[in-house]
């Protein structure tokens, strides 16, 4: 009787809770400059390990459920962050093969051609054939680009001095560097509109990341607003459904974002949005400040324990 008690009480926990990943690119091999990124064959076992053991839910609906408390045990939502090309061409058709159904928060501004200030900075450096920079602006010198992990150390620099500048000026100085690197920039990062509506099409749930992926906090008051509702409209112009899912770019609260924004999503006309808090979401959980946590295990059993034990994470 003692251990059946316990079990129930088991049981119950787990279905009163919800774990939301996160991803951003999904590479279709090693990136060399950045080892550790997602690649599809991570992608593939992730999946593999969530369609067995894991009951893995559209956000929308699973958001619902979670204040209905009407969960099944090991709740799991996938999304992806940004709406980079690759969600479509790598991701998607892992998701397919095991049947997940997954969200992709997009930046609006960036489809047809665009690219966030932090990727102008990383494909610059990328690409460059100079063997050193400097970044006079923000009080970088000399940084020498001889190697992969050379050009890595430079990025993570530039990328934590630029993170809370303000975005016309992070975007400023992003711009001036890949010119001066003389940098040749990609121009098929990001999703189209073709391919965000083929995403859409496909099953995929599109939700907004505002226009040009600025620190919330760090905008008055009436340009936050605007970066939040005008996310939501192009969106629904483009892919000709609604649009009801948030998520707050970087998305730590108080540092990121602050209460103001909440209120604000919360009127745009959005159901639910995401943080990127670190833990497991509960009936409690405020539905427009929902946790989640990044993945980055290539083991599948490292994979499997880490989204196991995210459950019992508050």
């Amino acid at each position: 009787a003692g251990l059946a008690h316990v079990a129930k009480a088991v049981t119950a926990m787990l279905r009163d809770r919800l774990s939301i990943l996160t991803y951003h690119r999904v590479h279709s091999g090693p990136d060399p400059m950045f080892p550790g990124a997602t690649t599809a064959r991570d992608f593939a076992r992730h999946a593999a390990i969530l369609r067995r053991f894991f009951n893995v839910l559209p956000l929308a609906e699973a958001a619902a459920r979670l204040q209905e408390r009407s969960l099944p045990a090991f709740a799991v939502c996938i999304t992806f962050d940004d709406g980079y090309r690759d969600n479509l061409t790598v991701a998607l058709p892992v998701l397919r093969r095991y049947g997940l159904p997954a969200t992709v928060f997009v930046a609006s501004g960036f489809t047809d051609g665009g690219l966030m200030w932090n990727d102008i900075v990383i494909e610059a450096l990328r690409s460059t054939a100079r063997e050193d920079v400097s970044c006079d602006e923000l009080g970088i010198g000399r940084m020498l680009l001889s190697s992969a992990d050379a050009r890595r150390a430079a990025v993570e620099s530039i990328l934590g001095e630029l993170k809370y500048r303000p975005p016309e000026e992070r975007g400023a100085i992003a711009q001036s560097l890949a010119a001066r690197l003389h940098a040749v920039l990609p121009r098929d990062l990001m999703l189209n509109r073709a391919e965000l509506i083929a995403l859409h099409k496909a099953g995929v749930t599109i939700g907004a990341h505002t226009v040009t992926h600025p620190i919330l906090a760090r905008l008055e008051p009436a340009a936050a607003d605007r970066e939040i509702r005008s996310s939501r409209e192009a969106l629904v112009a483009l892919i000709d459904s609604d649009v009801t899912l948030f998520a707050y770019p970087n998305g730590k609260p108080n540092v990121d974002y602050r209460q103001e924004h909440v209120r604000q999503v919360m009127t745009a006309g959005f159901t639910a949005a995401v943080s990127t808090v670190a833990a497991t979401a509960r009936d409690s959980s405020d539905r427009f400040q929902l946790p989640r946590y990044g993945t980055w295990d290539r083991s599948r059993a490292r994979f499997a324990l880490r989204t196991a034990l995210n459950h019992v994470r508050t």
